[in-house]
């Protein structure tokens, strides 16, 4: 999603707020199982599977119910989200939604796409940054763009799936920049990374959990952000726009699940994500992780996701994107 900085501001500030509200008011709810599992297209490493693994440790206590992650990788999350819309609707399965489920399914249109499951709440906006591996001689948006302007066809730029949000910012970004660059898709961030590491990428674009170890190691360096200014964390990495390329990334995390889901257990989602996202050992590791706290209850996460594929669909027309590679 490509959005202004006064967008972002308003939705941080209006979902906080009710986060804030519905933390104070809300009275606990029985979950109806006692086991939730949370499928993510996600490889091992990749974005949606690290903070996944870290907040169901918050997760379980909040919601009084046992977690499990899944990695369900293929088709750019068609069959993550297969698996979920044909299971049944009691709460017991989930997939953690971002860009990626909206994409796959308007470029590939899978038996089940976006409009087969149902969006429930919201967490997170996700910025993205460009970073390269620590021997890299690339240190600024400023060269990647001089660079490869003066030797076409030989950078490599790495993204996750071919459906993925970062894979539509970079197609963006290269259009804007007027440079003639490859983009290689990859099954999620974490092995995007490797290809990082051992030089088969010139950069990759991802978001700061997928690479915390190694950024915190100093095997790699963020020289780029995506966002409305520069990440405090990164002081000396130029956002787009300030390269001349006016663009603002913005991925959102939450989850959707099985169509008909009950009343009460949607409640008892928009009732425990305010508590898990208050807890200070949570925050420190979102904070950590640069993830924008963005909660939306399911009146407002529904006509988001709603937005988001109408926004998706103009910018596949307008850039002539028709398919998944």
């Amino acid at each position: 999603m490509f959005v202004k900085a006064g967008r972002l501001a308003t939705i941080t500030l209006a979902v906080g707020g009710f986060a804030l509200a519905s933390s104070a008011s809300a009275q606990d709810v029985k979950y109806p199982v006692d086991t939730v599992t949370l499928v993510t297209h996600s490889s091992p490493g990749g974005g949606s599977d690290v903070y996944l693994r870290e907040m169901i440790k918050f997760l379980a206590p909040a919601m009084g119910t046992e977690f499990a992650v899944e990695n369900v990788k293929g088709g750019s999350g068609a069959k993550a989200i297969a698996k979920v819309a044909t299971s049944p609707a009691d709460g017991s399965i989930f997939y953690a939604a971002t860009p990626t489920y909206i994409n796959m399914s308007l470029l590939s249109k899978p038996e089940h796409g976006h409009d087969s499951v149902e969006p429930v709440v919201g967490f997170f906006l996700d910025p993205q940054v460009i970073y390269v591996r620590k021997d890299s001689p690339l240190t600024s948006l400023d060269q990647v763009i001089a660079e490869a302007k003066a030797k076409p066809g030989k950078q490599k730029w790495g993204t996750g799936t071919p459906a993925a949000l970062e894979r539509q910012a970079l197609e963006e970004f290269k259009k804007r920049a007027g440079v003639d660059v490859t983009i290689i898709t990859h099954d999620g961030g974490g092995d995007m990374m490797i290809n990082v590491l051992n030089g088969s990428l010139d950069l990759g674009i991802g978001e700061i959990q997928e690479f915390r170890g190694q950024l915190d190691a100093g095997e790699v360096r963020v020289i780029g952000v995506f966002t409305p200014e520069r990440l405090p964390d990164f002081p000396d990495a130029k956002t787009a726009r300030e390269v001349g390329i006016d663009m603002v990334v913005n991925k959102f995390r939450g989850i959707v699940g099985p169509k008909g889901l009950s009343p009460e257990v949607i409640k008892a989602w928009e009732v425990a994500i305010p508590k898990v996202m208050a807890d200070p050992e949570f925050q420190k590791w979102y904070q950590n992780a640069n993830l924008i706290p963005a909660f939306m209850p399911h009146d407002k996460f529904v006509p988001f996701v709603a937005d988001f594929v109408k926004q998706q669909e103009v910018f596949f027309k307008e850039y002539g994107i028709t398919e998944v590679e």
